[in-house]
């Protein structure tokens, strides 16, 4: 379906990819993996014609539909949330917008009315309006939203809509670049077993490492501005990658040593006239032998120790009653919670339910209308807001901000966390203020781990992360000795950490004592999400 043959592209005097290979075959999996910056979404643009290769070929079968899903939607439009689920070709798209345009002003013997009809009706229209309905109720959409202006709602939202639309047109190759970034933990789940059963081949950049291990049957991997290929999902691609390392590193090893052995007889006897036939067969066999680059080294999960938390009370917050509203819009009503110390708790319910609300009735930034918090006499709070950047110093280094944080922190300690985040050499000496969003979100989190309070209460963490960086968080987070409330996305990162569920919605606030796993199984949410997929 797709080839990519000799392709070589150079962007900023930096060389992305050198004459490199990739095919993607009907109905395969694919995962477009490397570090930021390595050129993922550049690939993509190539492929999607938008970006040209320097040199090289993009080739597309001629009969394949692609269809793309961007990180940014664009701006919204009055187009409602089902015509954009609707809207499976542009020319759809205007006939919707026309028949409706002429029903509303009772229109109907135009000629634009009729045209707009034998589109929609050339195109399964009557299909496409239940099938439209059932994917974007997977995508947690309510019935009521489905006649609402995308204006009226959040980028994250028509996001949504607009991955509904291509599932709903069903291209013979999907291109996602990070499409579970807006999805809610429902929402994600529904969506993974929808790929499953899909017809299509699928092409994906993402830096959820379970969604991955669900869906992909190949990665390739951008390394040293080649694509290479791996079988298997993530993990085995992982796995593979440790051993193909290795591999390099003993074949170059053994290289130089028999080049030392060579180079070491010719020295020996360069000038010994009984030996000059050797020397010269040996100095040739130098010359010929193809020389091994020295395989560069692997960026490992970093690891390092924890700073020791202040010790807080057994009972660390607790909420009596708790009620809040936004206006008129009641959020919460008579909510009773108990916070323990030592406990590793994730909020987990669909968008809207309340969940930063809550994280923000905890840390005490969102005052409540109703009952009681109640902090323990020892609580230190640390509060990793989706506002990153309002705990920062703007005329301050990288580097700076981190010593300033825990002053007893040593600075190759410093520069090591910071790498780990992807602050690299010479992006330690960069001023707080001319970062971007995603630098200053990781730098925040830094903070937190060099200094860290003993109640730690994280807004989607591994938001700007990639994989390895979501998995230092996650091994940092392990050995943390307070307590921990958090919101993500990421199942691989809640799986590792959770201890402890809270299920919101409408209002109530339901316990599971276990991790994600437990939540899914006693909470029958596998139950539903397989009732609606029928």
């Amino acid at each position: 379906m797709l080839t990519i043959k000799k392709l070589t592209k150079s962007h900023a005097g930096r060389t992305l990819f050198q004459e490199t290979e990739i095919s993607v075959n009907w109905g395969e999996r694919v995962a477009l993996v490397g570090p930021n910056g390595a050129g993922k979404s550049t690939l993509f643009r190539m492929i999607l014609g938008t970006d040209s290769p320097d040199e090289g070929q993009v080739n597309m079968d001629e009969y394949a539909y692609v269809g793309y899903l961007a990180q940014e939607a664009g701006d919204p439009t009055d187009r409602t949330v089902l015509e954009i689920a609707m809207s499976i070709t542009p020319e759809v798209g205007t006939a919707l917008r026309t028949i409706k345009v002429c029903e509303e002003t009772d229109d109907h013997a135009s000629e634009a009315y009729a045209e707009a009809m034998d589109i929609f009706i050339a195109n399964n229209g009557y299909q496409l309006e239940p099938k439209a309905k059932k994917i974007l109720k997977g995508l947690a959409f309510k019935d009521s939203d489905f006649e609402r202006p995308a204006r009226e709602m959040s980028g994250g939202w028509v996001m949504r809509a607009h991955l509904a639309q291509l599932l709903v047109a069903e291209p013979d190759l999907l291109m996602l670049d990070e499409p579970t970034n807006h999805l809610d933990l429902m929402s994600l789940l529904w969506f993974q077993r929808y790929l499953k059963n899909y017809p299509g081949a699928i092409f994906m950049i993402s830096h959820d490492r379970d969604f991955m291990d669900e869906l992909v049957d190949t990665v390739y991997d951008i390394e040293n501005a080649k694509l290479i290929p791996y079988t298997g999902n993530y993990s085995k691609f992982a796995e593979l990658k440790e051993q193909r390392y290795e591999q390099m590193v003993s074949a170059y090893r053994n290289q130089q040593k028999d080049i030392d052995h060579v180079q070491s007889f010719i020295d020996r006897f360069r000038s010994v006239t009984s030996k000059a036939s050797q020397v010269q067969s040996r100095i040739k066999q130098l010359e010929k032998m193809p020389r091994l680059d020295k395989p560069s080294q692997q960026r490992k999960i970093f690891r390092f120790n924890f700073p020791s938390p202040p010790r807080s009370m057994q009972k660390v917050m607790e909420l009596i009653k708790m009620g809040q509203s936004y206006g008129e819009k009641r959020i919460y009503s008579g909510v009773d919670l108990l916070i323990e110390r030592g406990e590793r708790i994730v909020l987990v319910g669909p968008n809207g339910a309340g969940k930063s609300t809550l994280l923000k009735v905890l840390a005490g930034v969102l005052p409540i209308d109703q009952g009681e918090r109640v902090m323990g006499a020892a609580t230190r709070i640390g509060y990793f807001s989706q506002m990153r950047a309002e705990n920062l110093t703007p005329n301050y280094t990288v580097l700076e901000e981190i010593m300033a944080a825990n002053p007893e922190f040593r600075e190759e300690e410093a520069r090591a966390v910071l790498g780990s985040f992807l602050f690299r050499r010479n992006d330690v000496e960069k001023r707080v203020e001319v970062l971007s969003g995603g630098e200053k979100s990781r730098l925040s989190l830094v903070k937190f781990l060099v200094n860290p309070p003993n109640l730690l209460l994280m807004d989607e963490p591994t938001t700007h992360l990639d994989i390895l960086s979501v998995e230092a968080l996650s091994q940092a987070l392990k050995l943390y000795e307070g307590t921990l409330v958090f919101i993500s996305h990421d199942v691989h990162f809640i799986r590792s950490l959770a201890e402890k569920t809270l299920h919101l919605n409408n209002g109530a606030v339901t316990t599971y004592a276990g991790g994600y796993d437990y939540y899914l199984e006693k909470s029958g949410i596998l139950d539903e999400k397989n009732a609606m997929d029928m």
